[in-house]
């Protein structure tokens, strides 16, 4: 009886963890060919984006892969978001010197026609930007791990 129970919490405990460990990768179609996105590619993405000195336009984007664009008119779209990745995952991007270039995918949340632009991360400025224009800063989580770790 005690293997059962142990049999059935481990595979409990199994099931829940790999489901939470695996990142979230969805399908979406631009004009004829298949593309993958994710919310999580290892570094802190949400947030809200804006140009340097501006409060407004924004873009927002939400962890749970909606948000909000606002046009340079100052009205605001409802979104859905992500980065550009693989069928398992793994995100898809150029590497520069000392940067690193995504597709950004996006869509009104109302319609299903996809756009895309560029998402870039500049690493020794701590900076990301959507379109190249808006930005912001933020921390670096692997480099938040080396300090905690010694």
């Amino acid at each position: 009886m005690k293997f059962l129970k142990l049999l059935f919490l481990s595979s409990l405990f199994l099931t829940v963890f790999q489901s939470y460990s695996q990142i979230k990768v969805d399908q979406i179609t631009y004009k004829i060919h298949d593309h993958y996105i994710t919310t999580t590619i290892g570094y802190p993405v949400t947030g809200t984006f804006m140009s340097e000195g501006k409060k407004e336009p924004i873009v927002q984007l939400n962890p749970d892969g909606s948000g909000i664009f606002q046009f340079e008119d100052l009205t605001k779209e409802n979104i859905v978001w992500g980065i550009e990745c693989t069928e398992e995952g793994v995100p898809t991007f150029k590497e520069g010197f000392n940067s690193a270039t995504y597709t950004f995918w996006y869509r009104d949340k109302n319609k299903e026609d996809w756009n895309y632009t560029q998402f870039s991360i500049h690493f020794n400025k701590k900076k990301m930007f959507i379109m190249g224009e808006r930005m912001k800063d933020y921390e670096d989580y692997n480099e938040m791990q080396k300090q905690y770790s010694k």
